[in-house]
């Protein structure tokens, strides 16, 4: 069990273990995780603030699905197509 976990830490946040591993450009790398990272805050705060009224908490949950979505997508194409997150590096440029 503490292997998985420690994997399953790794996979998300250790952008040489994760998906992101396959954007060539290091500082474009740490921006998606940066990214990722507040998105997820921004996510959780309105789960958690919303937990209080019913309808208000499913608008949570759709943001925490969205959220995850997100977040499999990003590393889906970071893992298929990674030069396409230099496009991002070009606009700090």
């Amino acid at each position: 069990m503490r292997k998985f976990v420690i994997h399953a830490w790794n996979f998300v946040f250790n952008h040489e273990v994760s998906p992101l591993r396959h954007i060539p450009d290091f500082n474009v790398r740490h921006m998606v995780l940066q990214i990722l990272g507040w998105m997820w805050a921004i996510a959780f705060s309105v789960a958690v603030g919303s937990y209080t009224v019913l309808a208000v908490s499913l608008i949570g949950h759709a943001v925490l699905f969205g959220a995850a979505a997100t977040t499999v997508a990003t590393y889906i194409a970071a893992a298929r197509r990674p030069r396409a997150f230099l496009v991002l590096a070009r606009q700090w440029d």
